[in-house]
């Protein structure tokens, strides 16, 4: 083996593309069993719509874990808090949202979103302090609060606005589908794509063309190299961590509106599937985590659509069959 001279660029490690092609393949697979070309196309956009919203969920928790070694099991109490406070800034501007004006509905929707995220990022902040500091290290204790938090955040809920169900209806320009011949595309599930999108490309370039992400990838690998060059890395976990519940927030927020009602259990709900997202891209896999949320939503739209009686189970056998596969996900960054 000839070694490298000084001017010779670095070898290129080789890219995995198979998690890469495998929604293509899905996708083209139930083609013929679907029959229809319309609705084929109907059924892979709604899919990229949801993947998208349950990737901004699941981006978060995917970063905490794997950026700070920490089982968050109340991620869903932030997704639950930024539906519920979006409703504050919602319902005092109902008649803006009936507006059929597309800037006058995203005039209230963006600070609603942004208010969700604040205050989950908040909460976050509350949380790393006093629940997840004194555990650092022993995942059992993790869980155990997470979990306690996650109940004592779901009955405040309860406290606050009470049991029953908030209808959160979609604004009017954000209403109706776009028909393109036989397809028809909802409208908000194109701007949530394009939001999720937007949030995977945003982290990408943090964590990967930053110096912040340069901090704090070095920081999970020698965490007492990076200190001992003057950096404070637990302040930068602090930001990661509320990072990741402002993102929770958000995707509370859009998934809210596209259910077009808020409740205090929708946590339990996504907790279980966020998890299965999570595991199928590989703990701490941005990328992972993005390939896994739009395989977990094409399977629960084709499989709805095919065989609707298995659409309960739909992602259990999709995680099984991910991990029989890559025992350790799709992309796995770290052996933990």
């Amino acid at each position: 083996m000839t070694e490298l001279a000084a001017t010779d660029p670095l070898p290129k490690p080789k890219r995995d593309l198979a998690p890469i092609l495998l929604p293509i393949a899905l996708a083209l697979v139930v083609i013929p069993l679907i029959g229809s070309t319309s609705s084929w196309l109907t059924l892979t956009a709604a899919s990229l719509a949801m993947g998208m919203m349950i990737f901004i969920m699941a981006s978060g928790l995917t970063l905490v874990f794997g950026l700070m070694d920490v089982l968050n099991f109340g991620h869903g109490a932030f997704i639950a808090v930024g539906a519920y406070v979006a409703t504050l800034v919602l319902a005092p501007f109902a008649a803006s949202m009936q507006a059929d004006s597309l800037w006058m509905n995203l005039a209230v929707l963006a600070p609603a979103a942004l208010l969700s995220m604040a205050v989950s990022g908040a909460l976050g902040l509350v949380v790393e302090r006093v629940l997840i500091l004194p555990v650092y290290g022993q995942h059992l204790k993790q869980i155990l609060m997470t979990t306690g938090g996650l109940i004592v955040a779901e009955q405040a809920l309860y406290a606050l606005w009470g049991p029953q169900i908030i209808p959160l209806p979609l604004p009017a320009s954000l209403r109706g589908s776009f028909i393109i011949g036989d397809v028809a595309i909802a409208k908000y599930r194109v701007l949530a794509t394009l939001i999720g999108l937007a949030v995977f490309i945003a982290i990408q370039l943090v964590l990967n063309r930053s110096k912040l992400g340069l901090l704090i990838r070095a920081g999970v690998e020698n965490r007492e190299m990076v200190e001992a060059l003057g950096y404070r890395i637990r302040r930068l976990f602090l930001g990661v961590f509320m990072t990741g519940s402002a993102l929770a927030g958000l995707g509370g927020v859009m998934w809210a509106l596209y259910r077009e009602q808020v409740h205090a259990s929708m946590s339990d709900d996504l907790t279980v599937l966020i998890f299965i997202v999570v595991i199928i891209g590989g703990l701490g896999s941005i990328g992972g985590c993005f390939i896994g949320a739009i395989l977990v939503a094409m399977v629960a739209n084709y499989g709805g659509f095919l065989v609707p009686k298995l659409a309960l189970v739909s992602n259990i056998l999709l995680m099984v069959a991910i991990l029989m596969w890559r025992p350790r996900g799709l992309y796995a960054v770290t052996s933990r």
